[in-house]
């Protein structure tokens, strides 16, 4: 009997396994409160439900959503809310961990008591996730009442520190403005400040991508050594085919990204909202029997390493007293 597959070519396996990790990676948001109308016109609330209505019906399965900043327009209370009204039902049906990360339009402290449940606080917004071995961390790159970026002295030291233990499989850093050029002109003005000092922490480190937003619109580049994702905006975009001394911002090409982590390379692939006319299906099912026939197997994927358990730092001892509930005296 012949080992060669439907094709006449012999058994194989593929060049690379499926990956260990998928992480949904969405930005700029906007939201206003409900009903609300980014200039007279969008609603972003909208376009934020059908991306998850989209991913439920095709059966996505993430292990995370990072939204990287700007979720809300104005900070307001009410914006915040229908964010987590919107996502973390979602989320939970997805089976997905969420993931916030500060933007210029965000707000601090409404930020921290809506959506970690926090007292008040303008201290940056800087966690550490685990998500399966692979390691999240946030960096709060705002600065209350500007739009442009950076980063204090004392939140590059905590970086440092978190990153002088690697990960199983390595970190993913997340922040909201991109460590890298622009090609409008105008984004000088907004751009993050100072990169050469975080440079000097993510160089040689175990972060494996940076994922950001704020430009509204997707790209792509180099940050001492490290891959950089800019995921476009999901409530308006820019029109790159304006001129570059100037912005145009336009309701269309609304787009997130899927992140998808192998043992030596990642892939950041973007998904436009506004899907175009389906010319033909293939199920999973069927994918399978086509790859079975032409004798073709996947690599088996790399066993989730143990995770070590985190030693509790400055950050997590500000948030464990802003978290801790207060005893009052008993009254006479």
């Amino acid at each position: 009997m012949s080992s060669r597959g439907a094709d006449g070519s012999h058994p194989r396996t593929a060049e690379h396994a499926r990956p260990d990790h998928f992480l949904l990676h969405l930005s700029d948001t906007h939201l206003l409160t409900p009903g609300g109308r980014l200039y007279d016109a969008i609603a972003p609330e909208l376009t934020l439900k059908r991306i998850f209505d989209d991913l439920e019906a095709a059966g996505t399965r993430p292990e995370a959503i990072v939204f990287t900043g700007d979720l809300a327009d104005h900070g307001d209370e009410e914006a915040y809310r229908l964010l987590r009204s919107i996502v973390e039902p979602a989320a939970e049906r997805l089976g997905a961990q969420v993931i916030w990360c500060m933007g210029n339009h965000d707000d601090r402290a409404t930020f921290r008591r809506v959506l970690f449940g926090q007292h008040h606080s303008t201290r940056p917004v800087d966690r550490v996730y685990d998500v399966n071995g692979l390691r999240v961390i946030t960096l709060d790159t705002s600065v209350p009442g500007e739009h442009w970026g950076a980063l204090t002295g004392a939140q590059l030291d905590w970086l440092a520190e978190e990153l002088a233990s690697p990960a199983p499989h390595g970190t993913i850093l997340a922040l909201h403005h991109p460590p890298l050029p622009c090609v409008q002109d105008l984004a000088v003005l907004v751009e993050l400040r100072d990169q050469q000092q975080l440079a000097e922490v993510v160089e040689g480190s175990d972060i494996r991508a940076i994922l950001a937003g704020h430009v509204h619109f997707s790209t792509s580049g180099m940050f001492a050594g490290v891959p950089v994702s800019v995921a476009s905006a999901t409530c308006y975009t820019q029109d790159l085919t304006g001129e570059a001394r100037g912005t145009r911002p336009q309701d269309g090409n609304q787009s997130y990204n899927l992140v998808h982590v192998y043992e030596k390379t990642m892939l950041h692939s973007v998904v436009p909202i506004a899907a175009g006319t389906t010319m033909s299906s293939v199920s999973a099912a069927e994918s399978d029997a086509i790859l079975a026939a032409h004798g073709v197997t996947l690599p088996q994927r790399r066993t989730p390493a143990p995770v070590a358990a985190r030693r509790p730092d400055r950050v997590d001892r500000e948030l464990a007293a802003m978290t801790t509930p207060i005893t009052l005296p008993v009254l006479e």
